[in-house]
């Protein structure tokens, strides 16, 4: 019995973090410089930009966490990819890019996101309060119904961002093979699209990562509750 838990424990631990090692190594992977691209990360996002008429949209240096804002109208790259020529550079900036293309069209997809988006951190942290308050409040009513119903509620509350992100996906997969990938036929070599095509959809499933450590959340909450 003890191996099976060991056994289940780490092909939890697998499903969950696998996807985010998947993507930091499919980054570094294709994070090689290349002298013979024709330009930069930020370069790249910038011309996209100015050829979709978007002038008014930024491209900012920041030192992690690349996405675009549509509050701000801003495309952020990170240092590595505002700054390289690689095959992960360029295709990240194209991908950011992508999406104030699509903040400019009204794609549906992504006016919904941005409607959710506000809304998924403020929703997790209500779980989590009321995660931590569910025992104090049945170490004074010692009520079963008030544990159960504190619970449920507070594990479907967290729940919500795991659907909250899966929201999102149609927005990224269209921003990466939609958009990006065939942008960027025409601005690196032939042999380095197969490359280009994994940081894409490295970069499409973000949010599948940050959905999985959402469910590692609530599953720390049950063992402190000792369910």
């Amino acid at each position: 019995m003890v191996i099976i838990a060991l056994l289940g424990a780490v092909l939890f631990l697998a499903l969950i973090f696998g996807p985010q090692a998947w993507i930091r190594a499919t980054m570094q992977k294709h994070g090689v410089e290349r002298a013979d691209f024709p330009g930069t990360g930020g370069e790249l996002a910038r011309h996209i930009l100015d050829k979709a008429g978007l002038s008014d949209v930024k491209v900012e240096r920041i030192a992690s966490g690349d996405h675009y804002s549509s509050t701000d109208r801003v495309v952020r790259l990170s240092a590595s990819n505002f700054d390289g020529r690689s095959v992960t550079a360029v295709a990240v900036a194209a991908h950011e890019a992508s999406h104030a293309l699509q903040h400019a069209e009204g794609y549906g997809p992504l006016m919904l996101r941005q409607k959710l988006a506000g809304h998924a951190i403020i929703i997790q942290r209500a779980g989590s309060i009321l995660m931590m308050a569910t025992p104090v409040i049945f170490a004074l009513t010692r009520s079963p119904v008030v544990l159960l119903g504190g619970t449920l509620g507070a594990i479907g509350i967290m729940l919500s961002t795991v659907v909250i992100h899966a929201v999102t996906l149609p927005t990224e997969f269209n921003a990466s093979f939609k958009r990006a990938l065939p942008m960027l036929e025409s601005y690196i070599p032939p042999e380095d699209m197969p490359g280009a095509h994994s940081v894409l959809k490295a970069a499409a499933f973000t949010y599948v990562a940050s959905a999985l450590v959402t469910l590692l959340d609530i599953s720390r909450w049950l063992r402190v509750l000792r369910f």
